[in-house]
């Protein structure tokens, strides 16, 4: 097959594989829904002489929709986010959570369990504890006068572990029969309690670090580069990384504080997308998105639809992750090193 046949046909899986998966998002769960009575749903609102159940619209609307949304957003959030850092920062091995921001919301979100359960002041403790995690982390390594990027990731390593033992301390003094399944379980990550609510309090930092990311695509092929090639060509290397960063936190912390901490999609994602569209950022970042939205999407079906009971998606997007990633270092590593 030669390399515009190969260019159609990833753009067209692209495209086409969240929509479809999207649909057939909706056929999947405990009570069985037709795709005629999908399609009838979503067009009702258009058609209002269609006839539909008032339990297939609540369902189709306040059910599956809302947990859709979710693994589609989180999905493409979190990999747009491991494709810029693993940019920015010349390593294959970075994943959104770099700087501590998914201990950092996994501690808010605990403590939040802790002292209310209340499923809003958990989302926006998450939130607010991701950016205070890298706020931290950035500012320790502003401390230092020389180091640059590596005293940045190495701050960031601390603070995840601080942040991490935070999170055992809470665990260890949460009662055992009530906060702590609870606090276990969401650290698991699960989209099982999303709504509608949730998805609209982090709609907004989604979409700034959405478009940061996009608007910097280009300057993140000239950060690869190098700083000294990078300046030479008029860009401000450390105002546009900070800008990255930035853009990236803002994604994983609102990705995180509605789904808990799911692992490896950030890590995976940008290095199978590479296989298929190469290293061009440019390219590379809206793919990552697509192809992080139908992972988690696909992912989360199997962990409503594979056994009798809900299997949290931390634990799936790990035993799927882990051996696709060795995969993908075995076949094709070097093509876009």
């Amino acid at each position: 097959m030669d390399k515009e046949s190969k260019e159609i046909i990833s753009i067209v899986l692209l495209i086409f594989l969240p929509i479809i998966l999207f649909f057939a998002s909706f056929l999947l769960g405990r009570y069985p829904v037709s795709p005629i009575d999908v399609i009838n749903t979503i067009l009702c609102p258009i058609f209002p002489q269609l006839e539909v159940s008032p339990t297939i619209t609540t369902i189709v609307y306040e059910i599956r929709l809302p947990r859709i949304i979710a693994a589609i957003v989180v999905g493409a959030a979190l990999s747009m986010a491991g494709a810029a850092f693993q940019s920015i920062f010349k390593n294959p091995l970075v994943s959104p959570d770099l700087l501590g921001v998914s201990n950092g919301a996994g501690f808010g979100a605990a403590l939040a369990i802790l002292i209310s359960g209340a499923g809003v002041v958990t989302q926006i403790f998450a939130f607010v504890f991701g950016i205070i995690s890298v706020s931290i982390t950035y500012l320790i390594s502003r401390a230092y006068k020389a180091g640059g990027i590596l005293i940045l990731v190495l701050s960031g390593v601390a603070i995840s572990a601080f942040f991490n033992s935070l999170i055992s301390a809470i665990k260890f003094i949460a009662d055992p029969d009530d906060k702590l399944p609870e606090i276990v379980y969401w650290l698991m990550g699960s989209l099982a309690s999303v709504n509608l609510d949730k998805l609209i309090m982090i709609l907004i930092p989604i979409i700034i670090g959405t478009i940061i990311l996009m608007a910097l695509r280009w300057h993140m092929n000239l950060l690869a580069m190098g700083d000294e090639e990078a300046q030479s060509l008029g860009l401000n290397p450390t105002r546009v990384r900070l800008l990255i960063i930035a853009g990236c936190t803002l994604l994983t912390s609102a990705a995180v504080s509605i789904s808990g901490i799911i692992g490896w999609v950030g890590l995976v994602i940008p290095h199978m997308t590479r296989m298929i569209v190469g290293p061009d950022n440019r390219v590379l970042i809206p793919a990552s998105l697509s192809l992080g939205a139908s992972f988690l999407l696909l992912v989360d079906n199997i962990s409503r639809a594979l056994i009798s009971i809900e299997i949290p998606i931390g634990i799936l997007t790990a035993i799927i992750g882990v051996p696709i990633f060795l995969y993908l270092l075995k076949k094709g590593y070097s093509e876009w090193s």
